[in-house]
């Protein structure tokens, strides 16, 4: 019962956020237009949305760790393992902007969808090649604007637990744009909420910030290579950041 209570809370308490922050949003994206073009600003306003959502709900302790970027206007392809719609609230406690990569459909959600687009969060419909291009594209302005780019590289939540593969697009981006790839591993947030489940679950989960791998010299011969080393470095990252069934109680 006082699990569904507080995940009726938490839900609540985002769906406020959210309606409270599209004006300001909105407000934010005309006065800092003209020096922020990359709208920097206002998307880092919209993720502390889902910082202060995660505050509100008592069952969740949400932390970041790992290597800070000196520079938080040095873009990065950013790509994490995928476990749960709570790793979207979770990565927003990193302390800088990215841009992130989201289904066209959940853009084109009242409130949400049009706060994302207000922010500059960049759609891609699914199996359309144009879509993908056309997101591409937008990414790589995105980055010319001194902001990075955020992919799940496995393209959606795993139904087991395990890694999916990686698809290419995260890694073409960076060699074209000549940025580095910035591996992140999210660990706990499978248990703060179940796929195709509603109500949340007591959890810690972490996001862990690993050391970027430099794409200098690379050539689309080479997309393949680097997404093997990536999800390598992410995959045994999260072997061993991943608590121990004796750990986890």
């Amino acid at each position: 019962m006082a699990r569904t209570l507080f995940s009726f809370w938490t839900w609540t308490v985002l769906g406020t956020l959210l309606l409270v922050s599209l004006p300001v949003l909105a407000f934010l994206l005309i006065v800092t237009w003209p020096f922020d073009k990359g709208r920097y600003f206002v998307g880092r306003t919209f993720r502390l949305v889902a910082v202060a959502t995660v505050k509100a709900n008592p069952l969740w302790h949400f932390r970041w760790t790992g290597p800070r970027p000196a520079d938080p206007r040095r873009p990065y392809v950013v790509v994490s393992n995928h476990e749960s719609f709570a790793d979207i609230l979770l990565l927003s406690h990193l302390p800088w902007e990215m841009k992130w990569f989201s289904k066209a459909e959940i853009m084109r959600i009242p409130v949400l969808g049009w706060a994302m687009q207000l922010a500059g969060d960049i759609p891609i419909w699914r199996g359309k090649g144009e879509s993908a291009r056309d997101a591409m594209n937008k990414s790589l302005e995105v980055l010319k604007k001194k902001v990075s780019v955020m992919i799940f590289p496995e393209g959606t939540r795993s139904p087991t637990g395990k890694m999916l593969p990686f698809k290419d697009g995260a890694f073409r981006l960076a060699i074209e744009a000549g940025v580095p790839v910035l591996p992140l591993v999210v660990t706990g947030t499978s248990d703060a909420l179940a796929k195709h489940d509603w109500r949340m679950n007591p959890a810690s989960a972490t996001v862990t910030v690993l050391e970027p791998i430099e794409t200098t010299g690379l050539t689309m011969n080479d997309v393949t290579k680097l997404k093997e080393q990536v999800r390598e470095v992410i995959a045994r990252a999260r072997e061993t950041l991943r608590p121990t069934p004796s750990a986890a109680g």
